[in-house]
């Protein structure tokens, strides 16, 4: 990729030029617009993801889990026994393969589902953003994920 030559009139050390800072900003603020939705539901932003997957497709093995989520063993597993302590969720040890533990959503889990269908329309409304764009964004990001996941580790 060639590169362009406006980039050395850029301060590219400038805290308001960081791609970094950026996201993580953004992704603070807009986690902290869940907060007040998912209270009532009794859940944290960390186990609204992991219901979201869930609700998605189960049975799911700890593992599977973990891979969609983009999270380690050592920071899943406390999620997951505190969603099966409130009840909406069980882990259990998978039949087919005894050293893997398989998840599966409870009757109170699934129906969790409903009250989670106001969330997405609620983000918009205050946001000020409609469906095209939030999914403009999404597809952005994801292609960093890629883009991010593609790299050689410690690159």
């Amino acid at each position: 990729m060639a590169r362009d030559n406006s980039v050395q009139s850029v301060d590219l050390l400038a805290l308001e030029n960081q791609v970094c800072f950026a996201l993580a900003v953004a992704s603070r603020r807009v986690i902290a617009l869940y907060r007040p939705l998912l209270e009532p539901m009794g859940l944290t932003h960390p186990q609204y993801l992991v219901m979201l997957a869930l609700w998605g497709k189960e049975p799911m093995t700890v593992r599977e889990l973990g891979e969609r989520l983009s999270l380690e063993p050592a920071t899943l597993s406390p999620l997951l026994k505190r969603l099966e302590a409130a009840g909406y969720l069980i882990r259990a040890r998978d039949p087919d393969d005894e050293r893997a533990l398989r998840v599966t959503l409870t009757t109170e889990g699934r129906r969790l589902r409903s009250q989670a269908l106001a969330i997405p329309p609620a983000i918009m409304d205050v946001l000020g953003m409609d469906l095209e764009e939030l999914t403009g964004l999404r597809d952005r990001l994801t292609d960093v994920i890629k883009r991010t996941e593609a790299m050689p580790p410690n690159s």
